[in-house]
């Protein structure tokens, strides 16, 4: 129970302010006049203003409320390493112990998750967000149980109470960190690429690792190892090997007593692209196919293309002197000999051996395909006559040999059954100018020739023409590709002849198919990122595609089924349990995608200091303390004063309460004010009067 003096005056505050210097004034007339009942007059007046003050006396019934002790406890990634998780809930088991003891003491526990995507640790934002649910007149004290790695070190929040810091780890820790300092997100292929690397280690590192074991892996193939200096910025020059997204993954062998391998490998996607597609084209014959070929390869900027055609043949004899023609002799020899290996791809438009290109060319061609070069025949009847490419040291790698038979008719190309699941046709049926056919055929326009042709065993016929012939035709030749289109009428399709069909998209396709860009491989396995959700895709062209096995960062498989999204298409989404490097197989294929960075922002400083947070800490006059050498005593300490010693910590007793009951009765009621004053005025009459 507690009782306090109140006053609420009868009249404003202003006016008893006037009324209190009005009688001090008559008070000390009095008194100056020698007045001998001056006092007893000014008790009277006295005894009137606190009767216009109207005091009273409230009582008040208060229950006293306990000290909150906040307890926020950093459970992300950083402190799931080397036992820290353990050792962190014993010290939290202590502490609640010894605020337990204390009685009228409560621990509000606050636990601390892996933010969204790689923010880190938001240690502050968490404490703010626990302050703001707790009555400040009640908080007695803040103790932080993590690693000191915070990431939002610049949203403090007020403190109100002593804040403490019990730091998880041990003093002998030690890690060591992968680093790519410079890493483009673009290359030209062909060109070399500067990366720095940095192999650095942290904490009580051994003094004897002078070099150590650096492999680097591109798209999952077999790592090429290298011995490298710790703790120097590595310049590490890389060509890409194709176009479209190259990942390499770099990674360093983890040693004894290190605290993780999160932070030993990193990758880096790099997309590749091409500064110019080089293409030679090959004409024989003029015919109307030719201006379309030309005109397409043109059309694009990023194409440098080189055209030879025959325009005069040798058999030609009109009788016109050499001299005399306006023809410039075409460098054959530079092209086919010396420069072949500059070209992207070499088109073959209905030409046929006329003694142009010597034999030795043309196995020069086939050896470039051997090397990795593309080849693609644009057949017209000249390839089913004697004078045939085919029958040329070419013949060795195209994928089709004639049968000498010209079919001259009508018909409409159509995709084969594997066509509709290779990645250079699939879909192709759905781009029409007008709706399927009574038949069931893509509403394309007709061609009027097909070659006959027989396809190599090993070849993929991928469209076809009337009785189910080849039309279309892929194969691989040691490193390279070639492809055979059994027919020189795709150009009725780019006049709009029957309303046309997909030329340039099939040729785009075909060319990058060529070019091995991996999005148009057979057989292949990728993943789209989107945040934490991966998109995984498997091409094949068989009919039913394996099952992935996912590892994520920390060693656990995940087994996924994909689904068949379009014919030869599966696919399936998975939320990945969080940012980090993610391994794919499914026995045959493979793929490494990075979630955020390789190594995530938890993982870029992994021994624990308090040295971010002392100043924090020390603003409340609190203390840092490791936990490894056990949990300090808690004490009550009064406000401003020191709140951290040698093996304790203090927090601020706030003697907070709630008021259940409150009366509120007059100091005297007013008759007894009134004949006080009576008595006093009286007494103040007499004295005088008595004189």
């Amino acid at each position: 129970m507690t009782e306090t003096v109140i006053l609420d005056p009868l009249v404003p505050w202003a006016v008893l302010w006037a009324a209190c210097g009005l009688v001090s004034g008559f008070v000390a007339f009095a008194l100056w006049r020698g007045l001998r009942g001056w006092w007893l007059r000014g008790l009277a007046a006295v005894v009137l203003l606190l009767a216009v003050a109207n005091p009273s006396l409230q009582s008040e019934d208060r229950e006293p409320l306990s000290d909150i002790v906040i307890a926020v406890v950093d459970e992300s990634a950083s402190q799931r390493i080397a036992g820290r998780s353990e050792q962190t809930n014993a010290a939290l088991a202590e502490l609640t112990a010894e605020v337990e003891s204390r009685g009228a003491t409560e621990l509000r526990v606050v636990r601390l998750s892996d933010a969204d995507g790689d923010s880190g640790t938001l240690l502050m934002t968490a404490l703010a967000e626990a302050l703001a649910e707790e009555p400040q007149g009640r908080i007695a004290g803040v103790v932080l149980l993590t690693d000191g790695r915070v990431h939002d070190i610049d949203r403090v929040p007020g403190l109100p109470a002593p804040l403490h810091v019990l730091l998880s780890g041990e003093p002998d820790d030690w890690d060591r960190r992968l680093v790519v300092r410079n890493a483009p997100a673009f290359a030209i292929m062909g060109e070399p690429v500067n990366l720095t690397l940095r192999i650095e280690d942290q904490g009580m590192s051994p003094s004897d690792a002078a070099l150590v074991e650096l492999s680097i892996a591109i798209d999952g193939g077999e790592p090429m190892r290298f011995d490298v200096p710790v703790g120097e910025d590595l310049e590490l020059p890389v060509t890409l090997p194709h176009g479209g997204m190259n990942v390499l993954q770099f990674s360093t062998p983890v040693q004894d007593g290190e605290l993780t391998d999160r932070n030993n490998a990193a990758v880096i996607q790099i997309n590749g692209v091409r500064d110019r597609l080089r293409v030679l084209l090959v004409s024989g014959e003029p015919h109307p196919g030719e201006r379309t070929w030309r005109n397409l390869l043109k059309s694009d900027s990023s194409v440098d293309l080189v055209h030879f055609t025959i325009l005069r043949p040798p058999e030609k004899q009109d009788g016109v002197p050499v001299d005399e023609l306006s023809l410039i002799a075409f460098p054959t020899r530079e092209l086919f000999i010396e420069k072949i290996d500059e070209f992207d791809l070499i088109v073959f438009d209905r030409y046929r051996r006329r003694g142009i290109l010597p034999t030795v060319y043309l196995e020069n061609v086939a050896d470039y395909v051997a090397n990795g070069g593309a080849v693609l025949v644009s057949a017209g009847p000249e390839y089913a006559s004697a004078d045939s490419i085919y029958r040329s040291p070419l013949g060795f790698v195209l994928p089709g040999a004639p049968t000498a038979r010209v079919l001259e008719e009508g018909f409409t190309p159509q995709l084969s059954e594997i066509g509709q699941r290779h990645p250079v046709t699939a879909g192709l049926d759905t781009l029409s100018a007008q709706p399927d056919t009574e038949e069931g055929l893509p509403g394309w326009g007709r061609w009027f020739r097909l070659i006959d042709v027989t396809a190599t065993p090993v070849s993929t016929a991928v469209m076809e023409g009337p009785d189910g012939r080849p039309l279309l035709l892929l194969d691989r030749v040691g490193d390279g590709r070639v492809a055979l289109m059994a027919s020189d009428q795709s150009w009725l399709w780019d006049r709009g002849y029957e309303g046309g069909g997909p030329q340039l998209e099939l040729l785009r396709r075909l060319a990058h198919w060529m070019m091995k860009e991996p999005e148009l491989e057979e057989e292949s396995l990728w993943v789209e990122p989107s945040g934490q959700t991966m998109r995984i895709i498997r091409r094949t062209l068989a009919e039913e595609a394996p099952q992935v096995t996912v590892t994520g960062p920390d060693g656990t498989d995940t087994v996924l089924t994909l689904d068949e999204v379009s014919p030869g298409r599966f696919e399936t989404l998975w939320q990945a349990p969080e940012i980090g490097l993610y391994r794919l197989t499914d026995g045959i294929e493979e793929a490494v995608i990075a979630l955020g960075p390789a190594a995530p922002r938890e993982f870029e400083q992994t021994i624990a200091s308090g040295e971010l947070l002392q100043p924090v800490v020390a603003s409340t006059a609190g203390g840092v303390f490791a936990m490894s050498d056990g949990v300090p005593d808690l004490r009550e300490v009064r406000p401003g004063r020191p709140a951290a010693g040698r093996g304790w910590i203090g927090i601020t007793p706030r003697e907070a309460y709630l008021t259940a009951d409150i009366s509120i009765r007059p100091f005297l009621p007013a008759w007894a004010f009134l004949a006080l004053a009576s008595l006093l005025v009286i007494g103040g009459w007499l004295r005088e009067g008595r004189r």
